[in-house]
């Protein structure tokens, strides 16, 4: 898909723009982006080139495009880009941002003086760090990504049971282990230099899409540099918009994405958590006719009984109410989930009022 309509706009899908990312981001549809994905410079600082112990010369970066004249300067473009940045995300979407010791603090400070809310800050820790050759300070092993959401209020995609799935059904934690760019997948020259000097691995991408984004999505990144976040992006089924000023690093990109092939859609389906489900009140069965008014309900061990009325309430030891609030009240506790404690009996054996919701969840369904 080459361009998309967002209020009369024309949205540049699966494109690379080659230009200054804040006069792009300016021509770009409000509210047309669902998720932001940001790795800008991190100002360094190198005045002098670095050594290894042989005196052979590391192949850092002493780009023109990494260099500001101060603070203030490179505050003031943090912010500006931000802004636009802000100014495309839709209010559900969200924006992660990637830095080092260098600028993270400093982009932190005016995301939240920009309004964004901060929902996790994340390391990546590498397990290959470049040494600290002159042994004068720790080995700088990881880098810091800061997740953030429009607001505080904003509704922003997480899939949690995604990111369970990735981890042996563990919670994701918010340390990430994984080697910097390397072997194959670092991009070079025929020289041998590297043809950007802060290549991102993709499985970082990978990550960060899939925990953040749905498959038809439209991925941002406006500082694309050698095309990770469009390479995953296209792989996962989103879309993107890359924004890059140099032109080698967009040709580079270029290369890369017409060489790669997306996932097909049966392999883009994903976990999905009871959360995610279209929600079904116990009041729609009685409705739809999958459980009558009348019928007793147990708990699983038949401790306890409790009659099914006609407006979708139940009815037991003198109390009547929802089937989580009798479920709290015959247990003499806090709270229940009434879906699992409350089972019906059929054929012979108490089934749990969870498998009827299933039924009705599929009768509910709207058909394409």
């Amino acid at each position: 898909m080459g361009v998309g309509e967002k209020g009369g706009a024309r949205l540049p899908l699966d494109r690379i723009i080659v230009g200054d990312c804040i006069e792009a981001l300016g021509r770009l549809a409000e509210a047309s982006v669902d998720l932001v994905f940001a790795d800008p410079p991190y100002n360094l600082q190198l005045n002098s080139e670095l050594l290894r112990p042989d005196n052979s010369r590391v192949d850092g970066v002493d780009d023109d495009w990494d260099k500001f004249g101060s603070f203030a300067a490179y505050d003031a473009f943090t912010r500006a880009w931000l802004q636009a940045c802000r100014r495309v995300l839709k209010p559900s979407g969200s924006l992660w941002v990637i830095g080092s010791y260098h600028n993270i603090f400093r982009v932190g400070a005016t995301l939240q003086d920009l309004g964004f809310w901060m929902l996790n800050d994340v390391i990546w820790r590498k397990t290959n760090p470049m040494p600290n050759f002159r042994g004068r300070r720790f080995t700088n092993a990881h880098e810091t990504l800061i997740w953030a959401s429009t607001g505080p209020k904003a509704r922003y995609t997480f899939n949690y049971e995604s990111m369970k799935a990735l981890n042996e059904d563990l919670q994701m934690r918010s340390d990430w282990l994984f080697p910097i760019c390397s072997g194959a997948e670092r991009l070079k020259q025929d020289s041998g230099r590297k043809t950007h000097p802060t290549q991102k691995p993709e499985a970082l991408l990978h990550r960060v899409i899939l925990a953040s984004s749905h498959a038809g999505d439209v991925v941002l990144d406006p500082f694309l540099g050698s095309g990770t976040t469009a390479v995953a992006a296209k792989r996962l089924g989103r879309h993107f918009i890359g924004i890059e000023r140099e032109a080698a690093y967009a040709q580079a990109a270029e290369a890369r994405l017409a060489a790669l092939a997306p996932l097909d859609s049966a392999a883009l389906q994903v976990v999905k958590g009871k959360r995610a489900e279209a929600r079904v009140p116990f009041g729609a069965l009685v409705e739809l006719g999958l459980i009558v008014p009348g019928t007793v309900l147990y708990d699983q061990a038949a401790r306890h009984e409790a009659k099914v009325r006609a407006d979708g309430s139940i009815a037991s030891a003198g109390a009547q109410g929802s089937i989580h609030k009798i479920g709290a009240h015959v247990q003499g506790a806090l709270a229940c989930n009434g879906w699992t404690f409350w089972h019906y009996e059929a054929e012979g054996t108490l089934k749990p009022i969870d498998a009827l919701r299933e039924a009705a969840r599929r009768q509910l369904e709207p058909q394409a």
